[in-house]
């Protein structure tokens, strides 16, 4: 008889292998959990902000049910290891960043140090603040638009006028001044 799957291994088969970065998602979706007092999110009651598109967001998405797709994962690139958690139920909202610091000071190969991040207290790994910013909006359904020069349909908020020519992003020959 095999050992069920823990959470943990869930989220390698996602990944597809384990590494830190699989690791330091795995401890920021835990450690929003409790936060919220959330599980796992059917619809959009959790929403998540990444700030990264590394292997942690995979993590998270296993764990928190955020994704893409349902539209309550959202990507905000500054490059930090930090996601930002809100609970649409009752208000309660987290920011937490992982403390890159840490490897930095040791002289830890991979395995040894996914190995601490998995194992290390929250407060020593992660530092929890309030988000910068407002709870998202709920996800929105837009029409499809067809862009006149690819014949290729667009959600009709990524769609721009040029010319008087419907165009998709693809296609659309952005203006700049340099400013």
């Amino acid at each position: 008889m095999c050992a069920p799957q823990t959470a943990w291994d869930h989220c390698v088969e996602f990944h597809g292998h384990s590494c830190p970065g699989l690791a330091i998602g795995y401890r920021i979706a835990l450690a929003a959990a409790d936060r919220l007092g959330v599980t796992f999110s059917e619809d959009e009651e959790i929403v998540c902000v990444t700030e990264n598109d590394a292997c942690g967001v995979d993590a998270v998405q296993v764990l928190t049910g955020c994704t893409m797709g349902k539209g309550n994962l959202l990507y905000r690139d500054t490059g930090k290891h930090a996601f930002s958690f809100f609970n649409r139920r009752d208000k309660s909202q987290v920011r937490i960043n992982f403390n890159k610091q840490i490897k930095k000071d040791q002289d830890w190969d991979k395995e040894q140090f996914q190995n601490y991040i998995l194992d290390a207290p929250d407060e020593e790994i992660l530092t929890f603040s309030e988000p910068s910013f407002e709870l998202p909006q709920r996800a929105r359904i837009f029409n499809s638009i067809i862009c006149e020069q690819c014949g290729e349909s667009a959600s009709e908020h990524k769609i721009r006028l040029n010319d008087d020519k419907k165009l998709c992003l693809d296609c659309f020959a952005d203006y700049s001044r340099g400013w």
